[in-house]
């Protein structure tokens, strides 16, 4: 969303991450929610995460996807450092394929919560963080309704072929 003030911001530890995030940004993109791409990561620039975290409300952020893989820390360092809800997207990075990193990040200690969507789940973490905002833009919400409308239209329309091929 070139031009506009992001809203949202999807952080991930590593380039590599970036194929499992992308649905995200582009889902956002679709919903019209200005957003921006980090990378950093938990372990190896620690201070730039604390930093970047503690002031994203401060620069207009307000909700922060975090996607990561192994140990997961991004999430959780992420809402360490914030009041702004952070969702957690846990990444297919091991031979655990994800079950680490889905672990890591539900497994938050109390008070400091990682909303947390399934492996490799950026998709619905764009759709939450969507649905969060839109509580105070109706016109979002509106957006929102008209996918959920164009979801379920393909539902109904996959169905009736299958159902026409079947006699």
């Amino acid at each position: 969303m070139a031009g506009k003030q992001p809203v949202v911001s999807i952080v991930m530890g590593s380039e590599s991450d970036l194929a499992v995030m992308q649905p995200c940004a582009d889902l956002l993109a679709r919903l019209g929610v200005a957003h921006e791409i980090r990378i950093m990561s938990a372990h190896r620039t620690p201070e730039l995460v604390a930093e970047y975290a503690s002031g994203a409300a401060e620069r207009g952020l307000q909700v922060i996807i975090a996607g990561a893989g192994a140990a997961a820390a991004l999430p959780g360092v992420v809402a360490a450092h914030t009041q702004l809800p952070v969702i957690g997207v846990p990444i297919d990075a091991t031979a655990l394929r994800g079950v680490d990193a889905l672990y890591a990040i539900v497994q938050m200690p109390s008070g400091i919560p990682v909303a947390t969507v399934g492996i490799d789940g950026a998709s619905n973490a764009a759709v939450l963080a969507a649905r969060i905002l839109a509580l105070q833009d109706t016109e979002l919400a509106g957006r929102l309704d008209a996918m959920t409308q164009e979801r379920a239209a393909k539902v109904i329309e996959s169905d009736s072929k299958v159902r026409r091929e079947a006699q």
